[in-house]
């Protein structure tokens, strides 16, 4: 692999039971029918057991915390260890349950205002805090670009955790005091939640839609993609009806 900094790398992340290879794979699939910029796809997971093999697997790196810890996403965080492995260039980090909708050339292609900014999306309930949602955002990766993000949090992890309650919460907060911190033009990434389902109690009546300029829907709570396509669950009160022009996007 050259190590220059025009590398161009997908990463995402499997651990569990909750997901199987299958959502790892249709990303890939989803990637390659939206992206016609040259990457390589990487899946750091605890089991890439059914994984394609075009995506290169890799164990998550370990976190040094305390252990018995509920398995949360903090281990995002590890995405920006000083060196992942022998990835030198950019990342994009993507959630392995987003649907991809249009061409996301521009993710790569987006100009950031400083050198070591991380660009990720801007919370779409509480926009005011300047947390940013993880599920889709770009860093340099193995450049030693954010050289004490992890040992931070690693040393005060027990103060840390009293103050945030996830690791995008961290995140933001750290780059936003050591780094950069910016955001996807907020057309982009979409709330499948707050976006395409209309607002309670007009969901029972109206199916969800895909707003105008979208280019990834992203899924967070209780609803993934086979939920939103079939419709229903969740809770009694944010019911869902069916979404299948989700189908043709998410294979």
């Amino acid at each position: 692999m050259s190590n220059n900094n025009q590398n161009r790398y997908i990463i995402c992340m499997k651990w569990g039971t909750k997901y199987g290879p299958e959502y790892v794979n249709r990303l890939y699939n989803m990637v390659k029918r939206n992206l016609t910029l040259d990457f390589e796809m990487v899946c750091l997971t605890d089991d890439e057991t059914g994984i394609d093999p075009n995506v290169r697997c890799y164990p998550i790196p370990e976190l040094n915390l305390p252990s018995g810890l509920p398995e949360r996403g903090w281990k995002k965080l590890t995405t920006f260890k000083p060196e992942l492995y022998d990835f030198k260039g950019t990342a994009l980090f993507l959630d392995i349950d987003i649907v991809i909708v249009d061409n996301i050339d521009a993710f790569f292609e987006y100009e950031a205002e400083h050198e070591d900014s991380v660009v990720i999306i801007r919370d779409w309930k509480k926009p005011w805090r300047m947390i940013g949602n993880s599920s889709v955002y770009r860093f340099k990766v193995g450049q030693n670009t954010y050289p004490n993000l992890l040992s931070n949090f690693e040393t005060n992890f027990s103060t840390i955790r009293n103050e945030v309650r996830h690791e995008q919460a961290y995140l933001s907060n750290y780059l936003r005091e050591h780094h950069h911190l910016e955001y996807w033009d907020k057309s982009w990434c979409v709330s499948f939640k707050y976006q395409c389902m209309a607002p309670i109690p007009l969901n029972f009546v109206k199916a969800p839609r895909l707003p105008e300029g979208a280019k990834i829907v992203i899924f967070h709570g209780e609803i993934n993609p086979p939920d939103a396509i079939k419709g229903g669950g969740g809770k009694w009160y944010r019911h869902v009806k069916p979404s299948p022009w989700l189908k043709e996007y998410w294979q």
